[in-house]
């Protein structure tokens, strides 16, 4: 009988039985007469250990022309042993070669500049590191749809290509879409969220979105994901504690779930198990005061930039949501505030340590009026929203809704120094390859 094809990470459950391991060799050294091959499929990695005397010569010389990355089928016997990273070693007892590269490896243990590894992303995600981010970045998604279906939410999709701009002209990416008008690529899923909201009630949409700002900070990309949750008749108030409770949720999962990936990745966890609620809360104008006093030379009333927020964000130790920020920095859907005209019912939640913004959220204006002056105002394209300001005129509702960047809070949770390693295929203006 053949030996049963079994994964890295289930090969605790057949130690002293043969087994099959699909994969790849990562590294290997060679002591006289044994072999010591590091393998990875994908779930997991394991050491095999083949020893000449018991193995076919072929199988012992064949192993000792291999490259790395080779890709083998390899046969062998878990067994328990403490000093391997998984408990468990292999004992070779054949390997066949499925392909052996013919020439060596291109990244190697030696140090390479970060635009080298981008024009290799292909293969850099092979790489440890670069597997424990994807592994946490799976986990940052799973959990946050996880726990809004549990919560009752419902997934509606949004369109990629639309006509309606939702976040400014200045960032959109325009095409001609057939002979008759102009598209865009969705900044934002946000306005068909809110039209989904009112058939049921509690909503989010998950996919890529796109900005054309000629940004080059660490923490933006042209092309990133976002989860936009949208909930009929929850208020700012709500809308703020959903977010809190969310993030919480995040993190909790990604601590239970991906120790050893974090490990991998050297990053502070006892930082990361202080993320529970109650989150920290400031005004605008507090947060304002509150930099001034720390250098900050931003003068009231313009929005807060990458430096505040990292500035700010380094006197906590949880995040920190920032409210009611000036009408005139933010965007025309928001809700005005009730006490003062010039501000909004509006929220950003900034990461600790540096990070700065990993969601945007607002209370959603809901009056006709104020919302037709605004698209006014920044002399939008009316026609364009017609769609949008029918919410308004049939049941019109107390709406909210916030939208977090996965890349953001994936290099947040990751202790990454630049977004562009929480996206498997970065782009930013100086990069579409590969």
């Amino acid at each position: 009988m053949s030996a049963p094809w079994v994964s890295i990470s289930d090969l605790s459950s057949h130690t002293g039985s043969e087994v099959l391991v699909q994969g790849w060799l990562y590294n290997m050294r060679s002591s006289g007469k044994i072999h010591f091959l590091q393998l990875r499929d994908g779930t997991g990695t394991v050491q095999g250990v083949m020893v000449k005397s018991e193995v076919p010569e072929a199988d012992f010389e064949t192993a000792k022309g291999l490259w790395i990355e080779a890709s083998v089928r390899v046969r062998g016997i878990p067994r328990v042993d403490a000093r391997a990273p998984s408990g468990i070693e292999l004992t070779v007892t054949g390997i066949d070669v499925i392909q052996n590269p013919t020439q060596e490896y291109p990244i190697g243990k030696k140090e390479h500049g970060i635009d080298f590894l981008l024009d290799h992303r292909h293969i850099w995600l092979r790489s440890s590191r670069q597997v424990a981010i994807l592994r946490i970045r799976d986990r940052v998604i799973w959990s946050a749809r996880e726990y809004l279906h549990n919560d009752g939410y419902t997934l509606v999709d949004s369109p990629i290509l639309t006509g309606s701009i939702g976040e400014g002209a200045s960032g959109l990416f325009e095409l001609d879409y057939f002979e008759t008008t102009k598209a865009y690529l969705a900044q934002t899923g946000q306005l068909y969220a809110e039209a989904a909201a009112a058939a049921l009630g509690k909503v989010y949409c998950f996919g890529p979105t796109f900005r054309a700002e000629k940004s080059k900070t660490r923490r933006h990309l042209t092309e990133f994901w976002m989860i936009e949750p949208e909930v009929a008749f929850y208020d700012h108030v709500r809308n703020m504690d959903l977010q809190e409770r969310l993030v919480s949720h995040i993190v909790k999962e990604v601590l239970a779930h991906c120790r050893a990936e974090l490990e991998i990745l050297e990053r502070d966890i006892p930082k990361l198990e202080k993320v529970v609620a109650p989150f920290y809360h400031l005004q605008y104008d507090e947060a304002i005061d509150m930099l001034h006093k720390l250098g900050s030379k931003t003068p009231y009333g313009d929005d807060l930039g990458n430096e505040d927020e990292t500035i700010l964000t380094q006197q906590f130790d949880k995040p920190i949501f920032v409210e009611c920020y000036p009408k005139k920095v933010k965007a025309f859907y928001m809700k005005q505030h009730p006490d003062n005209p010039d501000l909004i019912l509006c929220d950003d939640l900034l990461a600790p340590e540096g990070y700065g913004e990993i969601i945007g959220g607002s209370q959603r204006e809901d009056d006709y009026d104020r919302l037709l002056a605004r698209i006014r105002e920044q002399g939008l394209p009316e026609a364009s929203y017609d769609w949008y300001l029918d919410l308004r005129r049939y049941g019109t509702f107390v709406h909210s809704g916030f939208g977090m960047g996965i890349e953001r809070v994936v290099a947040w949770v990751c202790g990454l120094q630049h977004i562009r390693e929480a996206s498997p295929w970065p782009r930013t203006i100086y990069r579409l390859v590969p």
